[in-house]
């Protein structure tokens, strides 16, 4: 049972209720995340984030970990390009405890100035850490290649420089911008009742700053020539991944697009796994995966493979890519695809914390809650005709990006293969 109430203040408190269940998973989100930042302070989503951890005029940092941990209970964060979210879970009975736990986090965290110099150089560890590791660095190469002088090309935690210009003035005043009533949804699922959630959240509505969404820069309409990123670095296995600009989570397309992904690349018996894994021993591992922003989105092919082998496994990624425009899908394969996709969409509602990120996502991406039974019937729908010309509209060489971390100095050889 799905239900959100909206407070005087216009913080809305959304709930899925789950009395089976043992816990409660409860997430502050807010809709704001590295799309909405200037390229000056890029990373200060993030580093908002990771401020929120350091103490409150009640509480230490420990004292944070320790409420939630000494309960049994589990306390985390995550940046997204959309959102911020602050979540918890733990054993039902401990609500109302947890939820002061994250209010106390949202409304009074102090910022203060040693804290902010401490946590600028545990970020740039984290940067660092990224970058050591080709399989996430790519991607990160890739969105600056998919969007271009964009914010959704900027990596969420920042760089080095940006961070080092971030002061506490511009984390305060961004974070007063965006962490304001309008804006912000609470998020309970599991063992609860709603007027429980509502009665126990409106405590603190007063406390809320007044506003809205804060604006963010539209994505660029569209691209008109495939692009190359090159990472040169001396590593055993080279790191790709092609990126496809697609459609935005409004689009009817992108139902459609799930289930192409399943066809194309989600799982093992995917066509680029088959080929290039099982057929042809070319990568350990191969897939794709699609986002959706509220006006774009991607579809992004990953692959860790022998330096020798990217021209070839780069030529047959673009022949699968051709075979799904020109060629629908069999009966057995179309159904097998949208089963993959509701039953993968069934599976990621069972628990909680699930349930609560499903929650947040919708109600900040769409304004209300769609039944998961609405999506499953859509995906149920999908016709192998709607993939072919989903696929015709968006795998277009104009619309394919590259990135390569791998010990390669020359890019042109995959640069023709794009525009064979």
């Amino acid at each position: 049972m799905y239900r959100v109430t909206t407070l005087p203040s216009g913080l809305r408190v959304a709930t899925a209720e789950m009395p089976q269940m043992a816990s409660v998973s409860l997430g502050i989100w807010v809709g704001a995340g590295s799309r909405y930042e200037p390229a000056s302070l890029n990373g200060v989503c993030h580093f908002i984030e990771h401020m929120l951890f350091k103490g409150t005029k009640r509480r230490s940092a420990r004292t944070i970990s320790e409420e939630v941990e000494g309960i049994g209970g589990y306390l985390n964060a995550f940046t997204s390009e959309d959102t911020t979210c602050f979540h918890a879970r733990a054993y039902y009975a401990h609500f109302e405890n947890v939820l002061d736990v994250l209010m106390d986090m949202f409304l009074n965290s102090r910022f203060a100035p040693p804290d902010i110099a401490k946590e600028r150089e545990v970020i740039k560890e984290e940067i660092a850490m990224y970058r050591d590791q080709p399989a996430q660095y790519v991607q990160e190469v890739l969105n600056a290649a998919v969007w271009p002088n964009h914010p959704l090309g900027r990596s969420i935690t920042g760089t080095n420089r940006t961070l080092d210009r971030i002061k506490r003035l511009q984390l305060l005043s961004f974070q007063g911008g965006s962490y304001c009533a309008g804006n912000t949804v609470v998020v309970a699922a599991g063992n609860m009742r709603h007027a429980d959630v509502v009665k126990a959240v409106a405590k603190y509505d007063k406390s809320l700053r007044p506003g809205s969404e804060p604006p963010c820069v539209p994505a660029e309409a569209r691209q008109r020539e495939p692009r190359v990123r090159l990472v040169t670095k001396q590593i055993e296995q080279a790191q790709l991944a092609l990126g496809v600009r697609t459609c935005s989570r409004h689009d009817d397309r992108r139902s459609a697009l799930r289930v192409l992904n399943a066809i194309l690349g989600e799982n093992m018996s995917s066509r680029l796994f088959q080929r290039i894994r099982e057929d042809l021993g070319l990568a350990y591992n191969i897939y794709s995966i699609p986002s959706f922003y509220a006006d774009t989105g991607d579809l992004v092919i990953s692959a860790g493979l022998d330096t020798d082998n990217l021209p070839r496994t780069l030529r047959l990624i673009r022949q699968e890519l051709n075979r799904c425009a020109a060629t629908p899908p069999s009966r057995a394969e179309l159904r097998r695809a949208r089963d993959f996709a509701i039953g993968q969409f069934d599976l990621s509602l069972e628990s909680t914390e699930n349930q609560m990120n499903y929650v947040g996502e919708q109600v900040l991406s769409y304004g209300r809650i769609t039944p998961p039974q609405a999506i499953k019937k859509r995906l149920a729908a999908v016709t192998a005709s709607e993939i072919c010309r989903a696929a015709r509209d968006f795998f277009q060489p104009e619309n394919l990006s590259v990135a390569l971390v791998s010990p390669l100095r020359d890019s042109s050889r995959l640069r023709a293969e794009l525009l064979r």
